[in-house]
């Protein structure tokens, strides 16, 4: 692990991102890129004006005024940090940052489901976790005793997940995890036999993947990993996306997003 991306407004909920990143950096001798958005208005950036331009101008100084402190961390001793400071469209500047850096890890501060406005609420939060083609670790607390020890990942059994899943296992056995693969059955839907769920795992593990997948009932898929994450007594849960197409016809809806804004876990997301 070489790069990891760290987007922040100067919020509490970014700084717990920083802190975790901080965290996994020191371990793996990594260098954080720590991304603030000016996020300005279209007006602004397509029109130039001398009054666009130094008002753009202030809102820069602004920013680094603001940079100098918020990195002054004791925790940041010893990691070697990047400042970046970037403009408006959040989740696509961090896309492209990701992919001109070769980004490992995106780590994310979330608010959860709460009213603020910030790039921690709201769509760009779950734009950031649902289109990102890096993995988004979203951190939602302070990190006390952060570790990814023992992490569940969902699985629709598809052959198309297969890749989301080599890849997180790549990344995951990379940060020391163990991966703990789970099928949530839900009752009033795509509800499977005991021998289906036999005949998909097999199809699953001869595609690529594996045939150690635990099989769980579950309203939700939500309620069904966060039910699985506190029997393993996991320390975060791992879900794949398919992005903008929505998620596959086991994971509907936008479960990842969900996933980010209830966990008290982290979550890692994978694109597929």
């Amino acid at each position: 692990m070489k790069n990891i991306i760290v987007p922040v407004d100067f919020s509490n909920h970014s700084e717990y991102a920083l802190e975790t990143a901080a965290i996994i950096a020191k371990k793996h001798d990594a260098t954080l890129h720590v991304l603030h958005m000016l996020e300005l208005s279209e007006s602004l950036i397509s029109h130039s004006s001398n009054d666009n331009t130094n008002e753009m101008m202030f809102l820069l100084a602004l920013s680094r005024k603001k940079f100098e402190p918020f990195l002054e961390k004791e925790y940041l001793k010893g990691v070697k940090v990047e400042a970046v400071i970037k403009h408006h469209k959040v989740y696509k500047e961090v896309d492209v940052l990701a992919k001109k850096i070769n980004a490992d890890l995106i780590v994310m501060g979330s608010h959860g489901l709460m009213a603020h406005q910030g790039i921690f609420a709201g769509s760009n939060a779950e734009k950031m976790v649902r289109n990102s083609t890096t993995p988004v670790l979203t951190i939602k607390s302070a990190p006390k005793n952060f570790n990814l020890e023992k992490v569940i990942m969902a699985t629709d059994l598809s052959v198309e997940s297969v890749p989301a899943y080599q890849k997180a296992l790549g990344l995951f056995e990379t940060l020391g995890s163990s991966v703990n693969l789970v099928f949530v059955n839900r009752p009033h839907a795509s509800f499977i036999s005991s021998q289906e769920f036999k005949e998909l795992t097999q199809k699953f593990e001869k595609a690529g993947g594996t045939n150690q997948v635990s099989f769980i009932a579950g309203y939700t898929i939500e309620d069904g990993l966060m039910q699985f994450a506190e029997e393993l007594q996991a320390d975060g849960i791992a879900i794949s996306t398919h992005g903008r197409k929505g998620l596959s016809h086991f994971f509907k809806g936008s479960i990842s997003e969900d996933l980010a804004n209830h966990s008290p876990l982290p979550v890692m997301s994978f694109k597929i």
